[in-house]
């Protein structure tokens, strides 16, 4: 029997929209559907600024860190 999915937290939003992103930066992927995902995480991370604990403010500008990166 298969187990029911974990609750969604702020950081297992963030990691699936991170997720999503990488894969559309890698190669063969989509790089404008990967830079659309990164203007996503930057919008999401104006609009809870000041609202996010240490360890999700963190989270959030690690993986927008990474997806630059990859995106070029």
């Amino acid at each position: 029997m298969a187990q029911a999915a974990p609750p969604i937290s702020f950081s297992t939003f963030v990691i699936s929209l991170a997720s999503s992103g990488m894969a559309d930066a890698a190669a063969g992927g989509d790089k404008d559907l990967a830079r659309q995902t990164l203007e996503l995480l930057a919008l999401l991370a104006e609009k809870t600024r000041g609202n996010l604990d240490e360890e999700e403010a963190r989270l959030l500008e690690a993986v927008r860190t990474e997806l630059k990166a990859r995106v070029g």
